[in-house]
């Protein structure tokens, strides 16, 4: 009997139930790794919303250092972001309790990823054929390290130009902003996660493509409309200056030229399957 006989088999004995109890036990240990690293963040709240949270809108901030290093250099201070102190409030009673626990979530998520992404492709794993699996056996790792440079790439980058354009954006000098900490953190978490998904597009082209829904010629048909909505998508998570939307999409631009290369290799090795 061949691999793809026996892993049909394999999926034909499990019932509709038995597939959801399975999906039962990976989401409860998806869960409990993102519970134990959110208890963790929470026992050291005073650092993480010191040095992570908080920091992006202090001056001393790396990202706010740099772009202070490039006004210097080219003689403006157009370039300079977040000079000004920041004041945050809370207006409800058991407001900044909540947000030290969701704020312990959202850390706990992020740092527990490479468990939920284990836990995901464990699940997806048998339906697979052998060739299939070793052609994405190394999945987990690059899915983890691609939404783990998303991330950052938000945290560094887009969250310093986010805070600073619309903290010191005024419509009038009558209206004073009062950031409410919720709005902060919420603002810091959103951007952060987004730009890790964004950068998973490489993964999303390898499995399109070897399901055979994405071809390379696609891509490049379609890659100035791509642009057209890489930049759409820049204006959206990003404040509305030209500046920042380039910054962002460049990084966005060579990921999916990357995925346009993996989607001609997918698609070799298609070929060659077909062909022995």
């Amino acid at each position: 009997m061949s691999d793809k006989e026996k892993t049909g088999k394999k999926q034909g004995e499990m019932s509709f139930l038995d597939h959801l109890e399975e999906l039962r036990w990976h989401l409860i240990r998806s869960v409990l790794a993102v519970m134990v690293m959110a208890v963790l963040a929470f026992v050291f709240q005073d650092f993480i919303f010191t040095e992570i949270i908080f920091k992006p809108k202090n001056p001393d901030f790396w990202t706010n250092r740099m772009f202070s290093l490039m006004a210097d250099f080219i003689g403006t201070d157009a370039l300079r972001i977040n000079q000004n102190d920041l004041q945050l409030i809370s207006i409800k009673m058991a407001g900044q309790f909540l947000t030290s626990i969701w704020a312990a979530i959202i850390l706990g998520f992020i740092t527990a990823s490479p468990v939920v992404f284990f836990e995901f492709w464990l699940f997806v794993k048998p339906a697979l054929y052998e060739t299939e699996k070793k052609y994405a056996s190394g999945a987990v790792f690059f899915t983890t390290i691609l939404f783990g440079l998303g991330v950052l790439f938000g945290y560094y980058l887009i969250v310093p130009l986010s805070i600073h354009f619309l903290a010191s954006y005024s419509i009038s000098g009558e209206v004073v902003n009062q950031i409410n900490i919720n709005s902060y953190i919420s603002t810091v978490a959103s951007i952060s996660l987004a730009s890790g998904v964004v950068f998973l597009l490489p993964i999303f082209v390898f499995f399109l493509s070897r399901v055979g829904l994405l071809t390379p010629a696609f891509m490049k048909k379609y890659r100035r409309h791509a642009y057209v909505l890489m930049l759409l998508l820049s204006a959206i998570i990003t404040p509305p200056d030209i500046f920042s939307q380039v910054m962002v999409s460049i990084p966005l631009v060579f990921l999916y030229e990357i995925g346009i290369f993996i989607s001609k290799r997918v698609e070799k090795k298609r070929a060659k399957e077909l062909d022995d």
